[in-house]
């Protein structure tokens, strides 16, 4: 639970906040990128750290507060791998679920098939939503972020495109 940054009348919190960031940066950006495999995760490592640093100022040991510092990188560095960690398990989970689903397209006539394929994709894209998916104007409005009247309106300018398409003279002769 994150608590709130420290009030001090006179900034003395915030003068040994920035003394401490600026002596301490560059050895725990150090630290971090020993241990991460990427440099955004080393940067995120230090941020998270003086995050934890600021909130807890009056925590930190006057004397120790380097070693404070690498405490608190090393538990953020702990938290971040248990979370790739059950990230990549998860992963493996969906990707064992996924293997065993099957997929059917619909059974689509050839004529009106190609006449979908001619529309543009968004057009495709909100019939598929409203054919395949089920959804109403106000799903689709939220899915598209758009208003529900902004969606009737594509939705009936796709229809009309869609029709127009069934009609033309290569489906139809």
């Amino acid at each position: 639970m994150a608590r709130a940054a420290p009030s001090s009348p006179d900034g003395d919190a915030a003068m040994r906040f920035e003394a401490l960031y600026r002596a301490c940066y560059e050895d725990l950006l150090r630290y971090a990128l020993r241990r991460s495999d990427r440099p955004e995760t080393a940067a995120d490592v230090v941020a998270d750290t003086f995050v934890v640093a600021w909130q807890r100022i009056d925590d930190i040991p006057a004397d120790q507060g380097r070693a404070w510092l690498f405490g608190v990188a090393r538990n953020v560095l702990a938290n971040q791998h248990r979370a790739a960690r059950r990230g990549a398990e998860l992963a493996n989970r969906l990707r064992t679920e996924l293997a065993r689903v099957t997929v059917t397209q619909p059974d689509v006539p050839a004529e009106i098939s190609a006449a979908f394929r001619q529309l543009p994709e968004a057009d495709q894209e909100i019939l598929r939503l409203v054919a395949w998916e089920g959804l109403a104007a106000d799903e689709l409005a939220l899915v598209l972020d758009c208003s529900a009247n902004a969606v009737r309106i594509r939705l009936h300018r796709a229809r009309r495109r869609f029709a127009e398409a069934l009609r033309a003279p290569s489906l139809t002769t």
